[in-house]
């Protein structure tokens, strides 16, 4: 049309991101029969994991409890916002029930943000693994929480009461994007604060973890200081990771961050004193995450 603008391009995406497709050698067909039987939510398909056919292969994925509907719309992420309908309260006995069918020995459980609960969901969280202990009593617990907005430390206190292995949440992106990428309900330092309490709050020795996307803009001094401040917050585990634009409407792509860039993400974290550094361009917040706990467990630092 005349006089108007061109649309900007996708940049290419590069060789290094290409994954594989589902195979008929692994268990991914299994699990997604097991997961769409039992009417569960996951993160791999709810957010458009490129690491779908490999975590399925394998027989592990990330659960979603609280519904498929997120409060909030933040600009990097797929997972649908709105307004969600009620909790389904036999949910955890679902998801445990699953995961005792799928023999998993590591379960990482997240979630869409519910700022429409009172307790922001964590009652919900907390049947979850109630749930788990009793169905698959051997296996360690991992939960990704929101941030619990306005009742942190309640929630915290009620999440952590029931000892989950490992606590996450993700700060996402450096401090200079925050606002733009997150939205005005999150706070960067508020995310600090958050992983922070959850160390002073746990009578026990929990894994604390966060996650960061690159390729929004940031630069890579302000990805290692984002590392500084996880790990003056007491954060054990940090995952980097390259943003992948869901669908026109999110945030765009700036660039395509070199496998080599990861590999100096890890060795700056490893150097700052991380327990688990994993950084590559498919890493996920739960990809692989039952290597994460055991790297970061085995560490002496």
């Amino acid at each position: 049309m005349e006089g108007s603008l061109p649309v900007a391009e996708r940049p290419r995406r590069p060789e290094w991101m290409k994954v594989r497709a589902p195979s008929r050698d692994g268990r991914y067909f299994e699990v997604r029969e097991l997961i769409h039987g039992a009417a569960l939510h996951t993160i791999c398909e709810e957010a458009r994991c490129p690491n779908i056919a490999e975590c399925w292969g394998r027989g592990t994925a990330t659960f979603q409890i609280l519904g498929d509907t997120c409060t909030r719309a933040c600009r990097y992420c797929y997972v649908n916002s709105g307004k969600p309908e009620p909790l389904d309260p036999l949910e955890p006995l679902r998801l445990a029930q699953t995961a005792a069918q799928m023999q998993l020995e590591h379960v990482v459980v997240t979630s869409v943000d519910r700022d429409d609960l009172a307790d922001r969901g964590a009652a919900h969280y907390a049947a979850t693994i109630r749930a788990l202990r009793a169905r698959v009593p051997d296996a360690t617990i991992e939960v990704l929480t929101p941030d619990f907005l306005g009742v942190e430390e309640v929630a915290l206190q009620t999440v952590l009461a029931e000892r989950p292995n490992v606590f996450n949440h993700n700060i996402e992106t450096v401090r200079r994007l925050h606002p733009r990428m997150r939205g005005a309900k999150a706070s960067y330092d508020g995310a600090l604060a958050l992983l922070r309490r959850a160390r002073e709050i746990a009578d026990y020795d929990v894994l604390t973890k966060s996650g960061i996307i690159v390729g929004l803009g940031e630069t890579n001094e302000e990805v290692v200081d984002t590392m500084r401040d996880l790990r003056n917050a007491g954060v054990d585990v940090v995952t980097i990771g390259q943003y992948l634009q869901p669908s026109a409407k999110h945030a765009q792509i700036d660039r395509w961050v070199h496998p080599d860039e990861f590999r100096w993400f890890r060795e700056q974290g490893e150097a700052l004193g991380f327990g688990s550094v994993f950084s590559g361009p498919l890493v996920r917040s739960s990809y692989r995450a039952d290597e994460q706990r055991a790297a970061a467990t085995a560490r002496s630092y």
